[in-house]
């Protein structure tokens, strides 16, 4: 993982499987709100069962006029805190984007629908307590070491964590009635050689790249890679 420039490398803290204990019922009850508010009715939900660490569900939010593209959102990340440096609120939760025809399978893992991206949201909302670390904006996470792609047919191997760009400020952090704040971070995901740029030059050249190409946390699946060979 990336934090900056250069690349930080972990090892689990955990030995085995660590049973989750649940969401507080006004954290989970926060978050949904917070969902219908800014996002749009909840389509359905990939829930899971007998979850490590933390139970991630992912929340599927239709298509709308304002919105004419699928949402997807995690609750459960903020289960328990990250361990983070002073002045960074320790919970988080994460999301992305699908077009609006993306084929949604009726549960995950799915036989017949292409669900990397359910798994890449899952995989980011874990890391952080699987390590005894935390994400934020712009830190950069490659789909291990070294880097594979997601799926076979798909280019992508790594991703970077970003503010939303498709919604209002206001959006970004959900709180609950005691005070507790959670920040709603992207998931954009990366080709091999932009995780190079952003390892290599640094983030603000990530950015330069990203806004070349105009990504945002609408995944478009077939983009080219946006990073200029020189």
């Amino acid at each position: 993982m990336s934090r900056g420039d250069g690349v930080l490398r972990h090892e689990s803290v955990h030995d085995g499987f660590v049973a989750a204990q649940g969401q507080r019922q006004e954290i989970a009850e926060a978050i949904d709100r917070h969902i219908e508010e800014h996002f749009g009715t909840v389509d359905f939900v990939y829930h899971e069962v007998g979850s490590h660490l933390v139970g991630v569900h992912v929340y599927v939010i239709a298509p709308t006029e304002a919105r004419p593209f699928r949402t997807l959102i995690t609750s459960g990340m903020s289960e328990l805190p990250m361990t983070v440096p002073a002045g960074v609120s320790p919970y988080a939760e994460v999301m992305l984007c699908l077009p609006a025809d993306w084929p949604m399978g009726e549960s995950y893992p799915s036989e017949t629908a292409p669900d990397w991206p359910i798994a890449v949201l899952k995989q980011v909302a874990r890391l952080p307590h699987e390590y005894r670390t935390w994400i934020g904006e712009w830190h950069s996470i490659p789909n291990g070491d070294p880097a594979e792609t997601y799926a076979p047919d798909v280019p992508f191997c790594g991703v970077v964590i970003t503010p939303m760009l498709r919604t209002t400020a206001e959006a970004r952090v959900i709180t609950a009635p005691d005070g507790t704040e959670i920040n709603l971070l992207a998931v954009i995901p990366l080709h091999r050689d932009e995780i190079a740029v952003k390892i290599e030059q640094g983030t603000d050249a990530l950015i330069e790249v990203l806004d070349r190409g105009r990504v945002t946390e609408l995944l478009d699946p077939g983009r080219p890679s946006f990073a200029v060979v020189e």
